[in-house]
């Protein structure tokens, strides 16, 4: 079934499973590669703002949820998780971090 990207939201594969043991019938459908691109990158501005809004408690959850979306955007990508390791120990090697907690204010 296809319907408008505007419909519904993208959920985790195990989550029309719960929702069956939990006596309901979900209604869903496998989006195209083109809407799950998109649907993905939507989920992981709704998981940012979820760690954002976290409080130091659940911010590990939350943090893991943007996790799962990153992985899931760069297989989209085609890379996988040890070349996205990869890339970002590039650029960490290249410029730098964020442990020394360093905040620019522009230049004289």
């Amino acid at each position: 079934m296809n319907r408008k990207s505007g419909y519904g939201k993208l959920v985790r594969d195990r989550i029309p499973q719960i929702i069956r043991e939990k006596g309901a019938e979900p209604v869903t459908y496998v989006a195209s590669p083109d809407e799950y691109r998109n649907r993905l990158r939507d989920k992981l501005g709704e998981e940012v703002t979820e760690f954002l809004a976290a409080d130091d408690a659940n911010a590990p959850e939350e943090l893991a949820d943007v996790l799962e979306v990153l992985h899931a955007l760069a297989a989209v990508l085609g890379v996988d998780a040890g070349q996205l390791e990869k890339i970002r120990e590039a650029k960490a090697s290249e410029r730098g971090g964020f442990a020394n907690r360093i905040v620019w204010t522009g230049n004289r």
